[in-house]
């Protein structure tokens, strides 16, 4: 009974450790939206996506009210966007998003992860034609039928229509450019988006064994748990 206790435990903490983490990174990107943007969804789909994907990872409403408010005030923190690129074990190609007090510890501790775990990092931009940016957004279908949505979709602007049966959703693909008319319309044709976010897409994509897999996934999960991180995208089949 103990030792099936002592699992349960590290399982409950584990998973409250992943939730800060998610609640640590909306956090960052209320607090850039705001300060590019404002305190009004209404006129900030920046903002108004990242307090989608708020209600979608269940962070409570007062942290989500209490971070805008804070990145308002005279003492926000004066967080910067820079983004790295690289190659991990077997030619991956990763590109990490970060948001940062201070870039020079930033650009340093993502150096040392590629140099200790097999990867190299590349100069900036030089693996930018790899990725598409692109706007994803996640719609709960609410009992729709599934070719009337994707028409509705498709006029909002989506470029491409996906259905992930598992999670029972609908993945909506739009242009970078497209992606706040594209949010509008949604809003405006009542659907229920779950989350909205900017994602960088491969244009091909590279096939492991699962022992590379492995490797390379220890690189990833490091990187991933940095705070100063916001995302890692790669181009793993």
């Amino acid at each position: 009974m103990g030792r099936i206790f002592e699992k349960r435990k590290h399982k409950m903490f584990a998973r409250f450790d992943k939730m800060a983490k998610t609640f640590t990174r909306i956090g960052k990107e209320i607090a850039i939206a705001v300060k590019q943007g404002g305190t009004n969804p209404d006129s900030n789909p920046r903002l108004r996506a990242a307090m989608q994907n708020a209600k979608a990872n269940a962070m409570p409403k007062d942290r989500v009210e209490a971070a805008i408010k804070r990145a308002s005030g005279k003492d926000a923190e004066d967080l910067q966007e820079a983004v790295y690129e690289g190659y991990g074990p077997h030619g991956v190609a990763l590109v990490i998003e970060t948001a940062t007090d201070n870039p020079t510890r930033t650009v340093a501790n993502i150096r040392s992860y590629f140099n200790k775990l097999g990867g190299s990092l590349a100069t900036a931009g030089a693996l930018e034609f790899m990725f598409q940016r692109k706007g994803v957004f996640k719609i709960n279908p609410a009992g729709k039928p599934l070719d009337e949505l994707e028409l509705d979709l498709i006029d909002a602007g989506a470029d491409d229509v996906e259905v992930d049966e598992e999670e029972g959703i609908i993945i909506a693909y739009t242009e970078f450019e497209g992606f706040a008319k594209m949010q509008r319309t949604l809003e405006e044709k009542g659907l229920d988006v779950k989350s909205a976010e900017l994602q960088r897409i491969p244009n091909t994509t590279t096939s492991l064994s699962e022992e590379q897999m492995d490797e390379v996934g220890k690189l990833i999960d490091r990187i991933e748990e940095d705070d100063d991180v916001q995302n890692v995208f790669h181009n793993i089949a």
